[in-house]
C-alpha cells in the first residue's frame, strides 16, 4: 500500500456532527477546513467548539493556552475552492441522498484524485453515493457518533467499489484520532443503528401499550441490562425526528415489520415533541 499522510481534512457541513468531528480532529493536531454555505452556521460552529474547549480547560483536561492553538487549526470557508489541498473530505450534511450527491459532485471537482471522499451518513447507501462519482474506489463511509469528541466508536463502511488501499488508509486515519474503527459492509443502518433503533422503537411500543411508565422502562433497561442510559432518554437525545427518519429508512430498505415505526413516535414528531432539542419528548428538559 502506498502511504498517505492525512494531515489536512475538510468537513462539509457545520451542523452538530460537522462541528463535533471538527473539534475532535483539530484536538488531535490536524488541520480542518470547515465548509458550509451559510456563514452564520459556520460562526455558530466555531463558537460551540471554542466553548467546549474552554470548558475542558476549566476542568483541567486541557491547558488554557492550548485553546487558541487548537482553534487556529480551523479554517472556515464558504468556498469549495479552499478544499483543493485536503487529504480527506468528510461530508456531514443532513440525511438527504440528492443533497449528498450534489455535494459529492462538488467535492470531486474541487479535490485531487488522490483525496479520499467520505460520508458521515448513518443510514444512507454509501455505494449509491460512490457511484455518483467517477472515482468510487476513493469513496468510503466514516460514521462518527454524537458527540464525536467523546464517543469511541467509528463505523468504517466498505463498499464493493472501495479500494483496499482507501479502506486501509481510512482505518489508520480513524485510529490516529484515538477512535476504535469497526469495518462494516454497506448495509442500511450498518451495525449500531440496525440493532439500536428496533430496541428504542420497541420501548416506545411498550410505553404506548401502558406496560410501564417512561421512567420505569428506562430504569428497567439501566438496572436490568446495565445500559448507561434508557432507550427513551436516548431517543430524546438523538432527536425523535431523527429516530423516526432512521426507522423509516430501515423499514423501506428491508421491508421487515420489526422496523415499523411506533404510532406514538409518529404522533410525537407531528406534535413537535422532538426530545432535548425542543425541551419535551418522552421526558421534559429545560431548553438551553
Amino acid at each position: 500500500m502506498s502511504e498517505i499522510n492525512i494531515n489536512t481534512v475538510c468537513i462539509i457541513g457545520a451542523g452538530t456532527m460537522g462541528s463535533g468531528i471538527t473539534e475532535l480532529i483539530v484536538s488531535m493536531g490536524k488541520k480542518v477546513v470547515l465548509l458550509d454555505l451559510e456563514k452564520g452556521i459556520l460562526e455558530g460552529a466555531l463558537g460551540t467548539i471554542e466553548k467546549n474547549l474552554r470548558r475542558l480547560a476549566q476542568r483541567g483536561k486541557m491547558e488554557k493556552e492550548q485553546v487558541s492553538l487548537v482553534l487556529s487549526r480551523i479554517q472556515l470557508t464558504e468556498d469549495y475552492g479552499d478544499i483543493s489541498d485536503a487529504d480527506i473530505v468528510i461530508e456531514a450534511a443532513s440525511e438527504d441522498m440528492e443533497l449528498k450527491k450534489v455535494i459529492f459532485n462538488r467535492i470531486e471537482k474541487s479535490t485531487r484524485e488522490s483525496a479520499i471522499i467520505a460520508t458521515n451518513t448513518s443510514t444512507l447507501s454509501v455505494s449509491e453515493l460512490a457511484m455518483s462519482t467517477s472515482r468510487p474506489e476513493k469513496v468510503v463511509g466514516i460514521h462518527f457518533f454524537n458527540p464525536a469528541p467523546i464517543m469511541k466508536l467509528v463505523e468504517v463502511i466498505n463498499t464493493a467499489k472501495t479500494s483496499p488501499e482507501t479502506l486501509e488508509q481510512t482505518i489508520e486515519f480513524v485510529r490516529s484520532l484515538d477512535k476504535y474503527p469497526v469495518t462494516v459492509k454497506d448495509r442500511t443502518g450498518f451495525v449500531v443503528n440496525r440493532i439500536l433503533l428496533p430496541m428504542i422503537n420497541e420501548a416506545i411500543f411498550v410505553l404506548d401499550e401502558g406496560v410501564a411508565t417512561a421512567a420505569e422502562i428506562d430504569n428497567a433497561m439501566k438496572l436490568g441490562a446495565n445500559h448507561p442510559i434508557g432507550p427513551l432518554a436516548l431517543a430524546d437525545l438523538i432527536g425523535l425526528d431523527v429516530t423516526l427518519s432512521v426507522l423509516n429508512v430501515l423499514y423501506e430498505e428491508y421491508g421487515d415489520p420489526k422496523f415499523r415505526p411506533a404510532p406514538l413516535l409518529k404522533e410525537m414528531v407531528r406534535s413537535d415533541y422532538l426530545g432535548r432539542k425542543t425541551g419535551k419528548g418522552f421526558f421534559e428538559y429545560r431548553k438551553r
